[in-house]
């Protein structure tokens, strides 16, 4: 979300082969036992209220994010709430200014090194959207990106609205080069139909992505091929609904809006 990319990938059928960077492939690992909750948003409270503000703060503001993006984000119960149900909303929204979203981050109230990482959500589709839960390295501020690190959890295209992208960006193999598999759900089904779980297992030199407990990558130090593992540090959580970009592409006629991401939790588990 920081950066142009243009991502090659492969769909894989059922989801249960790793392909890294559409080139490589790995064993992946089966699901492990749930550990521990170290840290975890259930989106309880009242409707209307903004998120916990001891949890989330917020990126703002528009300029295209470093991948010609169309939205500007808001912090404005408008654009980010609570439903009283449970439920984060992300709502997305075309305004005679332009379009208008969310970017929630944990960045300086929680961070993780290692664990299970993972949100339920059920994502908008559509032309141009860009729904993502995703991590970058506590230390952008010194080093910037993609030397800091970045993994997507859940990253989607709304014309695909059937396939989820998980991808490791560093030094040497950010933007369009990240190390990136596919999940596609079988039988047409969409993402945006139900909501569905996004999840990591991270420990140290491996990192395997989850789509509804179905293992369909792992990435490792030899995923690499030289370049530099970075992601044995502490990195921060960013959730979000983007408008247009290098990625998706701009609305077009067929896109409808207002459209929205709802969450139902973020969980953060310690190994």
């Amino acid at each position: 979300m920081l950066r142009i990319r243009l991502i090659a990938v492969t769909v894989i059928a059922a989801g249960l082969t790793a392909v890294c960077g559409g080139k490589t492939s790995v064993p992946v690992a089966p699901s492990p036992a749930v550990p521990t909750t170290a840290w975890s948003d259930e989106f309880d409270g009242p409707a209307n209220a903004l998120p916990d503000g001891s949890k989330w703060t917020y990126d703002l503001g528009g300029g295209g994010w470093g991948n010609q993006e169309l939205e500007t984000y808001t912090n404005q119960p408008d654009n980010v709430h609570l439903d009283g149900q449970g439920h984060l909303v992300i709502h997305v929204a075309s305004t005679p200014a332009g379009y208008t979203s969310a970017r929630l981050k944990t960045q300086g109230r929680f961070a993780v090194q290692y664990g299970r990482i993972e949100i339920r959500a059920k994502v908008p589709f559509g032309q141009g959207l860009w729904p993502a839960f995703w991590m970058l390295g506590t230390n952008i501020t010194s080093v910037g990106w993609p030397q800091c690190g970045e993994l997507d959890i859940m990253e989607q295209v709304g014309r695909e609205p059937s396939t989820n992208h998980g991808t490791a960006h560093g030094p040497g193999y950010s933007g369009g080069n990240g190390v990136s598999a596919t999940y596609t759900l079988s039988g047409g089904r969409k993402f945006s139909d139900d909501f569905h779980v996004f999840t990591i297992v991270w420990a140290p030199q491996t990192v395997t992505f989850y789509v509804d407990d179905n293992a369909y990558a792992t990435v490792t130090p030899a995923s690499l091929h030289g370049a530099t593992w970075v992601f044995d540090r502490q990195f921060f959580l960013v959730l979000n609904v983007a408008v247009g970009g290098t990625f998706p592409g701009s609305p077009d006629a067929t896109t409808q809006f207002p459209q929205e991401m709802i969450v139902d939790y973020v969980r953060a588990s310690s190994s």
